[in-house]
């Protein structure tokens, strides 16, 4: 009909917030989530995948801006009438699965979990709205030494994917200890829990706010989350925070917390023993410090691995004891060119009642979470991922009708566990056959036409040794593909492809060629 809007085409572009991954990406965050998992389960931690979907009750008030419950997730209401949403992160559906297995499970539960996580917050350069977490955790244990198990487990894991030792701390505090801070700050009494409820929730409220602000000591700095504790801070841009209103007596208290970190464990436990006295919370928080220091000690886990350190807070308030914080030491360039160390790729500590609200029993745990995309980020940076992937060996088609006899190369090749395909294109231009294959980064393609089929022999173009070449002038002339393709039995398919696999590298030596292991591979000065 004459007039009629043709309809609209929608717009081919990832959500905001959102990104896509392909091959390289995939691949290295696959090999790298392997190792991590079998390191957990050496340790004896099992695999668990649980469901995307949350109901909203179930993933509760625990949401990463305390300031925002129950928003900060994709949520909608089903035809029930339920509220749903996508999972925030791995540990609230554990403690739903904790709750509601509990018949079932063995106590204590020791569980792995991997995947994507999603928040609705505001994105960044480098904050995502989709993201991945790698969680192991220990649930229906009381003891100190799950929480050690946990750090002992996050050091061998960051070993494991390429973090050598001296390039990780893993830094460690106990939430019972600022707590008991906290009390010298406004006042202990052995009857705080019975006071008035007004009281305690003002309490609370504080509290709370006093952890956030110490959660920025490692960005602010000690002047900084002074600001916050007392009158408030404002930034560079003129943005005002308002602070917790403690007087400076009092936020020196915090501040002298924050800063015990001595030159030894032995020295910062003494120093922060000293600092709560007789504090009876803040006091079982040094021990529990003290035992974990021990228990590391004698599985060979020394302070250039793990730390105690007093400025760890972590940030969600339903820890409940120690905390952990798993932070990279080396130095890298950023935006600016500027050094700096990479930072933090995982933290986590006890929740001893994230479980409780299904049960109304506490039931104690602790956990660590490995941000994903941080870490692979981090051997990126020092060069244990993100190097040149290898594709597929690739079959050209010279003759279309003769496409069961490239299949069945292909075949053979992935029989010996030999990557590869065939090309599935427009086979009449060879020369794209090429460009797809070295569009798919193959190391090696496969050729064979009337010529080839009548002597019973298939062409190898060595296509790494074809990109080495290509760098030197000599190898532009048009006969260059004879540097780096060779004749070979149709039998002797699957063995010489794999011996041209293990050439990974060439160097060149008075006009030869020669590969990573030595080995001559080609005379330049034949073909001069």
């Amino acid at each position: 009909m004459a007039g009629e809007k043709a309809p609209r085409r929608p717009k081919a572009e990832t959500p905001k917030g959102f990104r896509d991954y392909f091959g390289a990406d995939v691949a290295e965050r696959k090999a790298m989530l392997d190792a991590i998992a079998a390191v957990y389960h050496r340790h004896g931690f099992d695999p668990l995948e649980t469901s995307a979907v949350e109901t909203v009750e179930a993933l509760g008030k625990f949401l990463p801006d305390v300031d925002r419950p129950n928003e900060g997730v994709f949520g909608w209401q089903d035809e029930d009438g339920d509220w749903l949403a996508l999972r925030y992160d791995l540990t609230a559906p554990l403690a739903r699965v904790a709750a509601q297995f509990r018949n079932d499970l063995p106590s204590p539960y020791r569980r792995y979990a991997m995947g994507p996580v999603w928040r609705n917050e505001k994105p960044g350069p480098g904050r995502f709205r989709q993201f991945y977490q790698c969680d192991a955790d220990t649930v229906g244990s009381a003891s100190v030494a799950a929480d050690a198990e946990i750090c002992a487990m996050l050091a061998d894991a960051l070993e494991e994917v390429g973090i050598p030792r001296g390039d990780y701390i893993v830094r460690v505090n106990n939430r019972k200890v600022l707590d008991g801070v906290i009390d010298l700050v406004f006042g202990y009494q052995e009857n705080d829990e019975v006071g008035q409820m007004g009281a305690v929730f003002d309490r609370e409220t504080r509290k709370d706010k006093i952890l956030r602000a110490i959660d920025k000591f490692d960005k602010f700095g000690a002047e900084g989350v002074r600001q916050l504790l007392t009158n408030g801070r404002k930034d560079q841009s003129g943005d005002f925070t308002k602070g917790c209103g403690l007087t400076e007596t009092q936020a020196d208290t915090v501040l002298s917390f924050l800063t015990a970190r001595k030159i030894s464990n032995a020295a910062t436990l003494s120093e922060l023993r000293n600092l709560v006295g007789s504090v009876p919370k803040g006091a079982d928080g040094v021990s529990e410090l003290e035992e974990i220091a021990k228990l590391l000690a004698t599985q060979g886990l020394f302070e250039d691995q793990i730390v105690i350190d007093p400025s760890v807070v972590r940030g969600l308030g339903y820890y409940t004891g120690p905390v952990f914080e798993a932070e990279l030491t080396f130095e890298i360039l950023d935006e600016k060119g500027r050094k700096r160390q990479f930072g933090s790729v995982a933290g986590g500590g006890r929740y001893d009642d994230l479980v409780k609200r299904f049960t109304g029993q506490s039931v104690p745990a602790t956990g660590v979470s490995i941000g994903v995309d941080r870490l692979l980020a981090a051997l990126r940076a020092k060069g244990g991922a993100g190097g040149e992937t290898t594709g597929p060996v690739v079959v050209t088609v010279m003759d279309r009708d003769r496409m069961a006899d490239y299949m069945a190369m292909a075949a053979d090749l992935r029989r010996a566990g030999i990557r590869a395909e065939v090309y599935l294109g427009n086979p009449k231009n060879f020369g794209n056959q090429l460009k797809y294959a070295d569009k798919r980064s193959a190391p090696v393609s496969v050729i064979q036409g009337s010529e080839e089929l009548s002597r019973g022999e298939v062409t190898l173009r060595n296509l790494r040794l074809g990109t080495y070449l290509s760098k030197d002038s000599l190898s532009k002339d048009d006969w260059s593909s004879r540097f780096h393709q060779t004749q070979v039995k149709r039998s002797e398919l699957v063995s010489e492809v794999n011996r041209l696999l293990l050439q990974k590298s060439f160097f060149t030596r008075d006009g030869r060629v020669f590969d990573q292991d030595g080995k001559f591979v080609v005379d330049l000065g034949v073909f001069g």
